[in-house]
């Protein structure tokens, strides 16, 4: 977890400036920031929210899946290239949207409402953590649910401070693609059953409809599904820390330095596209899944017997046996996606502290003792959180509500940093802009129609 003083990621340092690859080949070296939010939101959004947005849907609601995975990349976008451009952390730029400001060091509305509103996010990730001790307890009864919560938990505070995190995040990775790839058979498998998907159920799922039981359900998937509120602004860190803007070097006015910017955002740009392909085939899968066999059956997942009900969408499909391989690629899943957590939401946090004047961000000794301080921390307020309310798919909708409104302030962010007076010194087409408004529209449309239907 630690790094060299002369490796720093958050220091821009004129040695480690780096030309852009050219060749589609060597850019792919280069990627990996959007692939890392994938793994972070496959738990909790498409196994979990996905699947029980399907089950208690059904069709209906595949386009706000689709809307949700579509529209959220060009605001993903404009967070990596605010990242490469101003080499600045996420935190640090949202302190400069205009508005009201508190505390002492007069600290931007923006930062504080992301503070506020992540006080929700032990809810979700308590239910991640509880349906890996759920997944256990299946294996191994003879410990209770509760006990393997702590287990969980212990395992993943050790795995981050002694700095295997990598080594599990590879592993967990290679994992989940291959469960991705089972569950893409399934879905086909599914097809020769009763249970099959046909022309009829999507065009009804693209009908643009949404019935308003199914409103808090849908705010939680389109918050959770492809890369959520939380994810676009994390997006800026693993940038960083993939050394895109130490690459590039700080800004200047020289057409050396814009030559440099722009190719690391063509690369960056590739990371992002092929991330979007990626989780949107899985979480279109998960969905129809859910809502081909779940809401046939009327299986809602709840409670403890979550991981059994979403289990289902396999042993339909594909056969009994399959249990036993869904248990196994949901635990990998699901643990990969704590790892993955864990590591955004201490940086995240780390520099929110340093905004809000608390701890020296740019120290690097500090910033590293209180990431080891928040990866103790964070797991276990998830194992409280479980342990007292024991609902994982509430938890991770509850969660789901909270990063559906973060979209808001990352929707402000966007527009801010890419009209706003600090725009940068490398110009966007008209292209990108237009798809950058109608992203922002996207977003407050699915809101508003959602809102209207409560009432």
């Amino acid at each position: 977890m630690a790094f060299p003083h002369s490796s720093d990621p958050y220091r821009l340092d004129k040695n480690a400036i780096l030309e852009s690859p050219s060749r589609f080949r060597q850019k792919l070296k280069f990627l990996g920031p959007g692939f890392i939010l994938s793994a972070s939101v496959v738990g909790s959004g498409e196994l979990i929210a996905t699947t029980s947005l399907g089950a208690k849907a059904g069709f209906v609601t595949l386009w706000v899946i689709l809307v949700s995975c579509l529209v959220k990349i060009v605001l993903q976008l404009e967070f990596g290239r605010q990242s490469i451009t101003r080499g600045v952390t996420a935190m640090n730029m949202m302190n400069k949207i205009p508005g009201p400001r508190f505390g002492k060091r007069k600290v931007s509305w923006a930062v504080w409402s992301w503070l506020v509103l992540w006080l929700f996010k032990p809810l979700q990730l308590g239910g991640i953590i509880g349906g890996v001790a759920i997944i256990l307890n299946i294996a191994v009864p003879a410990l209770s649910i509760a006990v393997w919560t702590i287990l969980v938990a212990f395992i993943v505070i050790t795995v981050m401070l002694f700095g295997f995190y990598e080594v599990v995040e590879k592993i967990s990775l290679v994992f989940m693609v291959l469960f991705t790839v089972f569950t893409l058979l399934a879905l086909f498998m599914v097809q020769n059953t009763g249970f099959a998907v046909t022309w009829p159920d999507i065009a009804e799922g693209l009908s643009f409809r949404l019935p308003k039981g199914t409103v808090g359900f849908a705010f939680a998937a389109f918050g959770l599904t492809g890369v959520g509120g939380d994810e676009i602004l994390s997006y800026n860190y693993w940038c960083i820390e993939k050394g895109y803007a130490r690459y590039t070097g700080s800004r200047e006015e020289s057409d050396q330095w814009k030559k440099r910017a722009r190719g690391w955002i063509r690369v960056m740009y590739l990371d992002a596209f092929l991330s979007m392909i990626v989780y949107t085939v899985v979480t279109a899968a998960f969905f129809l899944l859910g809502a081909s066999i779940l809401y046939q059956r009327g299986d809602i997942p709840e409670g403890y017997q979550m991981i059994e009900t979403l289990s289902r969408i396999y042993t339909e499909s594909v056969g009994p046996t399959a249990k036993n391989i869904f248990l196994a690629g949901s635990f990998v899943v699901l643990f990969s996606t704590l790892f993955a957590a864990l590591a955004i939401r201490t940086r995240v946090f780390s520099d929110l502290f340093g905004v809000v004047g608390w701890i020296d961000f740019n120290n690097l000794r500090t910033r590293l003792r209180t990431i080891r301080f928040l990866a103790i921390m964070f797991p276990v307020l998830w194992t409280i959180a479980f342990l007292v309310i024991r609902l994982p798919v509430l938890m991770v909708t509850i969660g789901g509500i909270a990063t559906f409104v973060m979209l808001f302030i990352v929707v402000i962010a966007g527009i801010w940093f890419r009209f706003g007076p600090e725009k940068g010194l490398l110009s966007t087409g008209r292209l990108y802009n237009f798809f950058l408004i109608i992203s922002c529209l996207a977003i407050f449309s699915v809101a508003i129609y959602g809102i209207l239907k409560l009432f």
